[in-house]
């Protein structure tokens, strides 16, 4: 279902790195999901990618006091100075916290609960969203964000195909930088935002069912083409 996002003009909030805790010369792996998706498979990947690339940091959501200190005690079991964990403070509205989205450099995602809506604001304020497909449908949905958003090559099928891009990415900002550029220009023309047109299609729908059943007609899939 794509993200209605009328009202959330977010590029005209001006946000600083500074005002956030972040520094600029800091490549800044975001992780807005909530505290209960990052499990310990999740949370190696995210240090492994911190290992291999230098004056990086990952900026996580605000959470309980208790979740921010295991999470800082884990990292620093495996390597990884606790500093290098930023937590984003609660802000007073919506609009502002879709706006910081843009300072971060990649949004990484969760496995095997994806980020959903997380995953929305992430690609309609900035930051491109780099996933690993699951099996199930929690696990599949930044995929299918992805693949409306034009953007299929940030899903990975593996793990290590996972860090590897990660890597890959912030290692190399001017590729980071361009699939970034395509991702503002997709905005405006990709499925994903046009929650008009979705409604369309689903009207359509409604009404092809509703024709099958005053026929008097079994139910059967419907296919409905696609309208401008």
């Amino acid at each position: 279902m794509p993200r209605d996002v009328r009202g959330q003009a977010v590029d005209q909030i001006t946000c600083d790195r500074a005002d956030h805790g972040l520094r600029l010369e800091w490549t800044v792996f975001c992780g807005f999901n909530n505290a209960y998706k990052i499990n310990p498979s999740v949370f190696g990947s995210w240090m492994n990618i911190l290992k291999r690339v230098d004056q990086s940091v990952l900026w996580l959501s605000d959470m309980a006091e208790n979740a921010k200190s295991n999470l800082r005690k884990e990292a620093g079991r495996r390597g990884i100075d606790p500093d290098r964990l930023v937590f984003a403070r609660r802000l007073p509205s919506s609009s502002e916290h879709l706006a910081r989205h843009r300072l971060a450099d990649l949004f990484l995602d969760t496995l095997p609960y994806n980020a959903h809506t997380t995953a929305s604001d992430a690609l309609w304020a900035g930051p491109p969203v780099l996933t690993q497909i699951g099996n199930g449908f929690a696990g599949r949905v930044a995929a299918s964000l992805l693949d409306a958003a034009g953007l299929p090559e940030l899903i990975t099928r593996t793990r290590e195909d996972y860090e590897a891009l990660a890597i890959e990415l912030a290692l190399d900002k001017q590729r980071l930088q361009l699939i970034r550029d395509r991702l503002r220009e997709n905005r405006a023309k990709t499925s994903l935002f046009d929650a008009a047109l979705y409604t369309k299609h689903l009207e359509a729908s409604y009404e092809a069912m509703y024709q099958r059943h005053q026929a008097g007609l079994p139910p059967e899939p419907i296919e409905i083409q696609a309208l401008g």
